[in-house]
């Protein structure tokens, strides 16, 4: 595994940019990073992250040290709690994380080190484009954590949930795989709700309205999550099973 040149996670614009792929709007750059997080950022991540410039593999799972049972995305995983919990409550699952947001992968970075977790690999960059180069059916779950609602109408083209991407997160999903958001902003979770539910590849797994206005068991809250809840924001928990 490699990666391209670290530094060059340091050098994008702030303000971010279109990606050709169309999904990615976000800012990359963010405070200047602290000495550790440089180091950690030039000599720890090209041993962990993922290069998608040749062919993909057979399968994803022998991407990890020791060949993992399952392996799950999560996309955008901001600091990074979420993802480390899950990593660390199932050490024979391989999970991979995509973020472009140089201060996000720094912060991970430090997470890793510290609690020494082998399970994790990542990518510094668009989830689009990780998700067109995997194998088809080589997840088994693909999360989506509070994700950027882009509210503006104007912006909803660059929200990540679009009929694109769901058709992108089904042919990557092994039947029966999930995909699993969270957001306050009742009108992303009403975007995607509206766009799961008439895609093909997958079934709305709620059953009772608890499924829905409660996290799943074991459910890792982010430092974002908490603060949501202190002012009164509700989350909403969607869960959506890949049929076939």
């Amino acid at each position: 595994m490699s990666v391209r040149d670290p530094a060059k996670l340091d050098a994008s614009p702030d303000d971010g940019a279109a990606h050709p792929h169309g999904s990615f709007f976000g800012r990359r750059k963010g405070h200047k990073l602290r000495a550790h997080q440089a180091d950690l950022i030039e000599h720890l991540l090209p041993r962990l992250a993922l290069d998608i410039t040749g062919p993909s593999p057979p399968d994803l799972a022998g991407l990890f040290d020791s060949r993992a049972d399952a392996v799950r995305l999560e996309i955008g995983f901001g600091g990074g709690e979420h993802l480390v919990a899950e990593a660390r409550a199932f050490p024979d699952l391989g999970f991979i994380g995509c973020e472009p947001y140089v201060n996000g992968m720094a912060k991970i970075l430090t997470r890793i080190e510290a609690h020494n977790i082998t399970n994790i690999r990542l990518f510094a960059g668009d989830a689009a484009e990780f998700l067109a180069w995997a194998p088809p059916r080589s997840l088994r779950r693909i999360d989506l954590i509070h994700p950027d609602p882009w509210p503006k109408r104007r912006h909803w083209k660059r929200r990540f949930v679009q009929d694109a991407s769901v058709a992108s997160m089904a042919r990557a999903l092994e039947p029966g795989g999930e995909f699993r958001f969270v957001s306050d902003i009742d009108d992303y979770c009403a975007w995607t709700l509206a766009h799961l539910v008439r895609s093909p590849d997958f079934a709305w797994t709620a059953q009772r309205a608890s499924d829905w206005k409660l996290p799943w068991p074991d459910y890792t809250m982010t430092r974002y999550g908490a603060k949501a809840e202190r002012e009164g924001r509700k989350a909403t928990y969607l869960r959506f099973r890949r049929s076939g």
